[in-house]
């Protein structure tokens, strides 16, 4: 009976343990006399925020500078063709289309960039990924985000 009340405070603490590790990035800070200063800075490891649907599952959006942002995922898509749009919440600022790696029934993953500007510097652009209808050619399974 010991035996068993030892062993159950042993796996209760084993499986109640938080996992604290931190690690070091570096930041660069710019001053104004524009010297570019490197600091460690000790932060959490980051989750990216994963987006999915019944269409399009992983999708993860990385701002690369001020105007461009990769996104990457996989989708299960009718002959690996779906479109995106970016918009502002009253205008479309661009619009495009982009190919999987491989058709439905498959998961095909793909990877692409774009850029857009803001239009006002206070708007927040959400960019939507969907599948056109091949009956009617309206959007079907939308997917929409907001960038970072």
């Amino acid at each position: 009976m010991k035996w068993i009340t030892v062993l159950l405070i042993v796996l209760i603490f084993a499986c109640t343990k938080q996992n604290k590790s931190t690690t070091a990035i570096e930041e660069s800070v710019i001053s104004t006399d524009s010297v570019s200063v490197s600091k460690p800075s000790r932060a959490k490891t980051v989750a990216e925020k994963k987006y999915f649907n019944a269409r399009f599952k992983e999708v993860i959006v990385e701002k690369m500078d001020d105007d461009t942002f990769r996104v990457h995922g996989q989708a299960q898509i009718f002959e690996a063709s779906f479109s995106w749009i970016v918009e502002d919440g009253h205008n479309e600022l661009i619009k495009g289309f982009e190919m999987t790696d491989a058709g439905a029934p498959e998961w095909g993953n793909f990877d692409f960039t774009l850029d857009v500007e803001k239009q006002k510097a206070n708007s927040t652009l959400t960019l939507i990924l969907f599948e056109i209808s091949a009956m009617d050619g309206s959007r079907q399974h939308e997917l929409s985000m907001s960038l970072p």
